[in-house]
C-alpha cells in the first residue's frame, strides 16, 4: 500500500529538505514537475508526502529524508487527523514494547495482513494494561447499564462508597465518562500501516517509550495553544510533596506528566481522567509505556461525570483547568462532595480542592497547581475557612514567576491531606518561593525552589511546624488566620527577609557599576574615519548560500526537542545577550549543540543581530527560531562573519514581511569577499565593538539593580535617606 494519503506542507517539505519556506515556494514556481497541492487551502496547500519525497531525491536536494523526520511527517499529514495517528503510533509501540515477537509475525506480511491481526495482538496486551479498555465489535453491557468500566478497583485497594445522593439532589450527567482507549479496527488502521512501520523501524533504534515520548513531543510543540502543559520539573515537585503513594489520582490529566512523575514502587496503581478524549488517550498510552502498573484512564468531565466515585486514593495530583465558569455549578448544587462549603460560580478552583479531598483516604495527600487569586478571592473565604478549621490545607506554597503557565503569573500550590484526626493546634505552613525568579525569560531556579519547598514541607510534616525563615517560610496558627478576609497568600503573611547589609550590598553595586562604566569608557570606539571617496568603490559580494554549498561554512537550524535538563540558547537570549535559559520538550531528538565560533542568528523579528559562541556559551543547545552558522576557520574569519551579517542593509534585503512577523532567509545575506587577512582586519574591529556593547549592556543592568535596592532600602527602613 503507497502512503499517497500522507500529506505534508510547505513548511513540512522545507524540514525535510534542510532548507527555508521562500526555497520552496521558489521550487514551485520554477519547476514544473513539483507535486500539485492535494489538499489544504490556497495560502497553505498540502502535497502528497510520497509525492514530494520522489520529487526532492530526483532533483537532489536531498539523498535521504532521516527516518525521525518521514515518520513525523507521516504522522502529521495522516488523513484522519495527527491525534488518531499519535493513537495508533502509541498502540503499536505498545505492542512492540511488551511482546515483540508479535509484532514481528504479523508486520511480515501485507499491510492488508497486519491491519487485520493487529487488533486482536492490541487487545491481548492493552486489556491488562489498561483496563476498561473498549474491544472492537462488541458492546460494552457496563456502558450500557449506565456504569463506566473504566472505574475497575483492584481488590487489594480498600473503597469507601460515596454517600448516595437521590434523583432529587443530583443532576444525571449529560455525557458519561467513557474509557480512554478504544482498541481500533482493521478499517481504521489500515491507512496508518506505513507510519507504523515507520514507527517500528525507529523504535528499533531508539526504543519504543522514546519514540512515543519524540512524537508527542513533537506534536505538543507543533500546537501549542492548544495544550496546557505541566512542566518536568514542576510536576516533579508535586510528586516528591505527595511521597510514595501506592494509588494515584489524576482527575484532570492532561499529558500525563504529574502521573509519570510520581515515584514507582511494585503496588502502584494509576488512575487519570480528562474532559478531552485526545488527552485520555495519550495519556493511557504514555503511562502504559512508562511503567507496569495498570493504568486506570477515562475521558469525561470530571465534576459532572466522574469516573472514579468509589475511588479513595493514597494521594491526588491535579493541574486543573483555570477560572472555568461552566464548572458545573447550576447541576451540582447538592454534590456529596462539598464538605467544606458549596463553591461559587467564580470560585472552579475550590471545586477541583474539594473533589481532591473527596476521593482521598483517611491521611491522603493532594497537591494542585492554583492560580494565586484562589488564595484570596472574597468569594472563597468561607471555604477557606472550614479547610482551615478542619485540617484539611496544611500548606500553601508560591512559586517564582515562570514557574507554569500562565508565566507571567507566580502560581501557587496547595497542599491538603484527608483529616484523619483533629489537630488540637492546627497550622498552616506558608513558602514564598518567588526569589527563585530567573532573570530574563528563562524558568526559575528549580533546584533552589525543590530544596526549599521539600525541606520545609518535610519539617513540618514531621514536627509539625518549622523554624521561621523571614520571607522564606513559617507556620502559621490557624487563628490568626481567619479574620474578615482569610487571606492566604504567602508575601501577606511572612516576616519581611532581613537584610542586615543593605547599605553594604548596594555600595558593592555601585563599584561594580563603576568599574564597569570606567571600562565602557575605554571601550567606546574611537571616532569614525569616513573611507575617501575614491577607495569606497563596491566590494564583491557572495551570499550565506553560496559559501554553504561551497563547504566554506556549516548551516543548522534550531530544533523542537532535546535531552532533559540542557541548557537552550533561545532567540529572546541571541537578541538580548544573555546565557542559555530556554527548555525544550524532552524527547530523543537529537540537538544542534553550540561550539566556540558559531555564528546564531535569530530569524524572526526583523532585529539585526549575529551572535558569535564563546567558551561559556558553548554546548548549549540551538533553540527555535535560530540558525548556527558555523565557518571553518581557514576561509572564514567568525567575527567577520557575524559583522558583515549585523549590517542593516543587509537584514533589509534579506528579509520577508507578513502581516504580523518579519522572517530573515539566512542564506540570502551577503558578505564581501575578502583576503583572510582583510577578513582579520574587519573582525577585530567587530569584536571590540561586541566587548563595548556587552559592557554597556552589564552598566545598564547594575544602573538598574542600583535604583531598585535604593528604592527597597530607603522604603523598608535599611538605608537612611541622608
Amino acid at each position: 500500500m503507497q502512503d499517497n494519503a500522507t500529506e505534508v506542507t510547505a513548511a513540512g517539505i522545507a524540514r525535510l529538505a534542510g532548507v527555508g519556506r521562500a526555497a520552496v515556494s521558489n521550487w514551485r514556481r520554477r519547476h514544473a514537475d513539483f507535486p500539485r497541492p492535494v489538499g489544504g487551502t490556497e495560502t497553505s496547500p498540502a502535497f502528497a508526502l510520497a509525492e514530494v519525497e520522489e520529487w526532492l531525491r530526483r532533483h537532489r536536494k536531498l539523498a535521504e529524508v532521516p527516518l525521525k523526520e518521514r515518520v513525523w511527517q507521516q504522522l502529521a499529514g495522516h488523513p484522519d487527523g495527527p491525534v488518531t495517528a499519535l493513537v495508533h503510533a502509541g498502540c503499536a509501540l505498545l505492542l512492540i514494547h511488551d511482546r515483540p515477537p508479535v509484532w514481528l509475525d504479523i508486520s511480515s506480511g501485507t499491510d492488508e495482513r497486519l491491519a487485520a491481526l493487529l487488533p486482536t495482538a492490541l487487545d491481548e496486551v492493552l486489556t491488562p494494561r489498561v483496563p476498561g479498555t473498549a474491544r472492537p465489535g462488541r458492546t460494552d453491557r457496563s456502558r450500557v447499564n449506565g456504569q463506566n468500566p473504566v472505574n475497575t478497583q483492584p481488590a487489594a485497594t480498600p473503597v469507601t462508597p460515596a454517600t448516595p445522593a437521590t434523583p432529587a439532589t443530583q443532576a444525571t450527567p449529560a455525557t458519561p465518562p467513557t474509557p480512554a482507549l478504544a482498541i481500533p479496527t482493521a478499517p481504521r488502521l489500515l491507512p496508518s500501516v506505513p507510519l507504523l512501520r515507520g514507527v517500528a523501524e525507529l523504535a528499533a533504534d531508539r526504543g519504543a517509550r522514546p519514540t512515543f515520548e519524540f512524537l508527542l513531543g513533537r506534536h505538543l510543540d507543533a500546537n501549542p495553544r492548544q495544550y496546557t502543559l505541566t512542566p518536568p520539573d514542576l510536576a516533579g515537585l508535586m510528586a516528591a510533596l505527595a511521597g510514595t503513594p501506592a494509588t494515584v489520582l489524576d482527575p484532570s490529566c492532561g499529558t500525563g506528566a504529574l502521573l509519570r512523575a510520581v515515584a514507582d514502587r511494585p503496588d502502584r496503581r494509576l488512575h487519570a481522567q480528562d474532559s478531552s478524549p485526545e488527552l485520555a488517550a495519550l495519556t493511557a498510552l504514555r503511562l502504559a509505556l512508562h511503567t507496569r502498573a495498570p493504568v486506570h484512564a477515562a475521558a469525561g468531565d470530571t465534576l459532572r461525570a466522574d469516573a472514579y466515585p468509589g475511588l479513595r486514593a493514597d494521594a491526588v495530583l491535579c493541574h486543573p483547568p483555570f477560572n472555568e465558569r461552566n464548572w458545573g455549578h447550576d447541576d451540582l448544587a447538592y454534590d456529596p462532595r462539598w464538605e467544606y462549603g458549596f463553591p461559587a460560580r467564580t470560585e472552579s478552583e475550590l471545586a477541583w480542592v474539594q473533589h481532591a479531598l473527596a476521593r482521598l483516604r483517611d491521611g491522603g495527600t493532594a497537591v494542585l497547581l492554583m492560580p494565586p487569586a484562589v488564595a484570596s478571592r472574597r468569594s472563597g473565604r468561607r471555604i477557606r475557612a472550614d479547610l482551615l478549621r478542619r485540617g484539611a490545607l496544611r500548606a500553601v506554597v508560591a512559586l517564582p514567576a515562570g514557574a507554569a503557565p500562565p508565566y507571567s503569573v507566580p502560581l501557587h500550590l496547595w497542599v491538603l491531606r484527608r483529616p484523619d484526626r483533629t489537630h488540637a493546634q492546627p497550622e498552616l505552613l506558608l513558602v514564598d518561593a518567588g526569589r527563585f525568579t530567573a532573570e530574563g525569560r528563562g524558568g526559575p531556579d528549580w533546584p533552589g525552589v525543590r530544596e526549599t519547598v521539600l525541606d520545609a514541607w518535610g519539617a513540618f510534616d514531621r514536627d509539625g511546624g518549622v523554624e521561621e525563615r523571614p520571607g522564606v517560610a513559617r507556620s502559621v496558627p490557624v487563628i490568626e488566620l481567619l479574620d474578615d478576609d482569610v487571606d492566604l497568600t504567602p508575601a501577606r503573611r511572612l516576616p519581611p527577609p532581613t537584610d542586615t547589609d543593605g547599605a553594604g550590598r548596594l555600595a558593592d553595586v555601585r563599584a561594580r557599576l563603576d568599574e564597569t562604566l570606567r571600562l565602557t569608557a575605554e571601550l567606546a570606539p574611537p571616532p569614525a574615519e569616513p573611507v575617501p571617496s575614491a577607495a569606497s568603490g563596491r566590494l564583491p559580494l557572495t551570499t550565506v548560500g553560496e559559501l554553504a554549498r561551497a563547504g566554506a561554512l556549516v548551516m543548522r537550524t534550531g530544533g523542537h526537542g532535546g535531552r532533559a535538563r540542557v541548557p537552550v540558547l533561545t532567540d529572546h537570549d541571541v537578541l538580548a545577550g544573555t546565557a542559555p535559559s530556554g527548555t525544550l520538550p524532552e524527547s530523543e531528538e537529537e540537538p544542534v549543540l553550540t561550539e566556540p565560533g558559531d555564528v546564531v542568528l535569530p530569524v524572526l523579528g526583523g532585529g539585526a543581530v549575529a551572535r558569535v559562541v564563546d567558551e561559556a556559551t558553548a554546548g548549549a543547545v540551538l533553540g527555535r527560531n535560530l540558525v548556527l552558522l558555523r565557518p571553518d576557520p581557514a576561509a572564514l574569519d567568525a567575527w567577520f562573519l557575524a559583522g558583515f551579517l549585523r549590517g542593516t542593509a543587509n537584514h533589509r534585503q534579506a528579509s520577508s514581511y507578513a502581516s504580523t512577523a518579519t522572517r530573515l532567509d539566512v542564506r540570502r545575506l551577503q558578505l564581501p569577499r575578502l583576503a583572510p587577512d582583510e577578513q582579520r582586519r574587519y573582525g577585530e574591529r567587530f569584536h571590540a565593538l561586541d566587548a563595548f556593547e556587552r559592557a554597556l549592556r552589564e552598566a545598564g543592568r547594575l544602573g538598574e539593580q542600583l535604583v531598585r535596592g535604593m528604592y527597597d532600602g530607603l522604603t523598608d527602613g535599611t538605608i537612611a535617606p541622608d
